[in-house]
């Protein structure tokens, strides 16, 4: 999870992985963590992050504090702090499936771009791409200069799928959680995690009016 706005997308995604029974190693970027605390008034801390991330999770994104009965406690739930660049996600021997950025902001796509490794989220990001392993990058920012653009092109031609944080209608949404969701569902899409967040397209105009 890097800085830009969009810590619902994060939740969303979190919420789907351990329905899911997924295991999760989390990063929190330092902007993140300013992010969190402004759109939620969350403090996510390295010494109580169960207990933030569960707070965190059960939050709608209306704002509603007890929209969601998550099971952290229960959840195959890793947390690395970003600053620590011996951890597991920074080698290419430790085990995992992929990685997903949600959200990115445009500085943690210009650093994966480039290869940088300033911050643990950064490293582990560079170790999936060098190990062939999948990588999803949520961007959301809005507009786009050309900068940013080219370094998307970078991920897409070193392998990463870029998912703009972009909402669709088709689905029927009624609520802003249902914007939320669709965009965390096609996340979890790219990475093969099997969801109910959105109502998919079946080929019939006027499905998403329908029961």
């Amino acid at each position: 999870m890097s800085g830009a706005s969009g810590t619902p997308y994060a939740a969303a995604v979190l919420r789907g992985l351990i329905a899911a029974g997924e295991s999760v190693d989390l990063v929190v970027s330092r902007a993140s963590r300013l992010t969190l605390l402004d759109e939620t008034g969350i403090a996510y801390r390295d010494a109580h992050w169960r207990e933030d991330l569960a707070a965190w999770l059960a939050r709608g994104a209306d704002g509603d504090p007890g929209a969601f009965d998550v099971d952290v406690a229960g959840a195959d739930l890793r947390h690395w702090a970003a600053g620590d660049l011996a951890a597991g996600p920074s080698s290419g021997s430790y085990p995992a499936k992929g990685m997903l950025i949600v959200p990115a902001s445009t500085a943690c796509v210009a650093g994966v771009a480039l290869g940088l490794s300033k911050d643990l989220l950064q490293r582990a990001a560079s170790v999936v791409l060098k190990e062939r392993r999948p990588l999803v990058v949520a961007v959301r920012e809005t507009p786009l200069n050309g900068q940013t653009l080219r370094h998307l092109v970078a991920l897409d031609e070193a392998g990463a799928v870029v998912l703009p944080a972009s909402p669709a209608f088709y689905a029927g949404a009624t609520h802003i959680q249902d914007l939320v969701d669709f965009v965390a569902g096609r996340v979890l899409d790219a990475a093969g995690v099997p969801h109910r967040l959105y109502r998919r397209w079946k080929g019939e105009l006027g499905g998403s009016r329908k029961d």
